[in-house]
């Protein structure tokens, strides 16, 4: 059994088949749809991109690629006018700026002073 698996992964070592495995991350398969064009389990694929760097930086390699290409067509939507893509690129990468959702620090001292404050309100509403 084990003769088999190193017969398999090594078949997986030869140029033309590094070269499927980065295409088909390049293509944007996930882990589990890359095993199984392999032949393979999920678990195997992890285990084989543990033992074998060459595996593991080939899927890596095809991964980088498309994503610097969808980075630089963004960009370039962006610089041409697209606001989707503005709006988009700002949030990612200026996220303080940019991000809907916006913190205040909170002043216990100040927020204290204006409960007593509101209480005393209250207590003179109350007795007049």
């Amino acid at each position: 059994m084990v003769v088999i698996w190193v017969a398999k992964i090594d078949e997986w070592l030869e140029q033309d088949k590094l070269i499927l495995l980065e295409g088909w991350a390049r293509d944007g398969l996930t882990y589990e749809q890359i095993a199984h064009n392999m032949g393979i389990g999920l678990t195997t694929l992890k285990e084989w991109r543990q033992k074998e760097p060459t595996i593991q930086s080939t899927l890596k390699r095809g991964r980088e690629v498309v994503d610097y290409e969808v980075e630089n067509a963004l960009l370039k939507s962006a610089l041409e006018g697209n606001i989707t893509a503005q709006i988009f690129w700002l949030k990612n990468r200026r996220k303080q700026q940019w991000r809907d959702k916006v913190e205040y620090e909170t002043n216990n001292d100040e927020l204290n002073k204006v409960k007593e404050l509101l209480g005393k309100i209250q207590e003179g509403a109350n007795n007049g």
